[in-house]
C-alpha cells in the first residue's frame, strides 16, 4: 500500500533506485550557466499477455504492474472478477516488460473469440476497438449503495499530491486515489497515463477486496475513465479537470455520481447528486 513522501528535486542522489520509474537527466535552462540535473517519468512498453497470448501493449510506468494488469482485465472486461485471475508474471522481454496474466478457461476462450488488437499510447483507452458497438461494455445500471459526506471532500482531493511520488519530481503524471466514506486515505497509483493510472488502482482496490468509497482521479473525466470505473462498480467519482459530454451520458445511463472541476474547494456534479450528502 502507498506511503505518501516527500522529496527535494536537487539533493536526493538515490531517487531513481528508491522510486522505480524515475530517470535522471541533465538540462539547459535559461536561467542557468551550465546544465542542470532534472528528473523524468520513464514511460516504457508494457505487453500483457493472456495465457501465452500477446492481447496489448500499452506505454506506462514501469511501476506496480501486477496492480495494472489486474485492473486491465476488469476494467476491460476480460475477467468478471478475480476468481478468473490465476497469477501474474513480470519479466523483461525486449525493449520493455511483460506482464504474463494466466486466467482461466473460460475468460480466455471468450476473450479469443472477442480479439482486440490494440497498441497503446500514453493515456490511450479505445484505440483498436474493432468496431463501435465495441465501445459500450457497462451493461448494467449500478445501484445506489455509496455514500459520501461532503465534509471529507477537500481531505479526500489532497491526497493526489500525496500519492504523486514521481509527478512530484517529474511533473509527469496523473494520480487515482481510493478515498473510504469516513474520508480516510486506502490507496492509490500513478501513472504516465490516466487510464493506466485508473487500472493501477482499480486492480489495488480489487486485491485489497475494498468496495466501499469513492474514486478520486486528477485528470478529465472522458468516456473511457467513466466506462472503465462503472465496469468496477464504483459509483461516485471526483475529476480534477473537465467532463466530455460522452462521459456525462455515461454516468447518467449507468448511475455513476460524477463530480468534475474538483479543485479549490469548488466541483460540479453533473449526474446522480443524491449520494454526496451535505452538497
Amino acid at each position: 500500500m502507498f506511503v505518501p513522501t516527500s522529496y527535494d528535486r536537487e539533493s536526493d542522489s538515490n531517487v531513481s533506485q528508491t522510486v522505480p520509474g524515475l530517470r535522471k537527466v541533465s538540462v539547459h535552462r535559461l536561467d542557468a550557466v551550465a546544465p542542470q540535473d532534472d528528473w523524468v517519468a520513464e514511460e516504457v512498453p508494457i505487453a500483457l499477455v493472456y495465457n501465452g497470448i500477446s492481447h496489448a501493449v500499452m506505454m506506462a510506468t514501469p511501476a506496480d504492474l501486477e496492480d495494472f494488469a489486474v485492473g486491465f482485465s476488469l476494467t476491460e472486461g476480460i475477467v468478471p472478477d478475480l476468481s478468473h485471475v490465476y497469477s501474474v508474471e513480470v519479466k523483461p522481454a525486449c525493449r520493455g516488460i511483460e506482464v504474463a496474466v494466466e486466467i482461466s478457461q473460460e475468460r480466455f476462450w471468450a476473450l479469443k473469440t472477442h480479439r482486440r488488437s490494440m497498441v497503446g499510447r500514453t493515456g490511450c483507452g479505445i484505440c483498436g476497438t474493432e468496431s463501435l458497438d465495441g465501445l459500450a461494455r457497462v451493461s448494467r445500471r449500478l445501484e445506489k449503495t455509496q455514500t459520501f459526506d461532503m465534509r471529507h471532500y477537500e481531505r479526500a482531493m489532497g491526497y493526489l499530491h500525496d500519492v504523486e511520488t514521481i509527478g512530484s519530481l517529474s511533473g509527469c503524471t496523473h494520480a487515482a486515489v481510493w478515498v473510504g466514506s469516513d474520508g480516510q486515505f486506502v490507496c492509490g497509483a500513478e501513472d504516465v497515463g490516466r487510464h493506466v493510472a485508473l487500472d493501477k488502482l482499480l486492480g489495488k482496490r480489487a486485491s485489497l477486496g475494498i468496495t466501499d468509497g469513492v474514486l478520486v482521479v486528477s485528470s478529465r473525466a472522458s468516456y473511457e475513465m467513466i466506462q472503465k470505473a462503472a465496469m468496477c462498480g464504483v459509483e461516485v467519482i471526483f475529476a480534477v479537470s473537465a467532463p466530455t459530454a460522452m462521459a456525462i451520458d455515461l454516468a447518467e445511463r449507468t448511475g455513476v455520481t460524477l463530480a468534475a472541476f474538483c479543485r479549490n474547494g469548488r466541483c460540479s456534479v453533473y449526474t446522480h447528486p443524491d449520494r454526496l450528502l451535505g452538497l
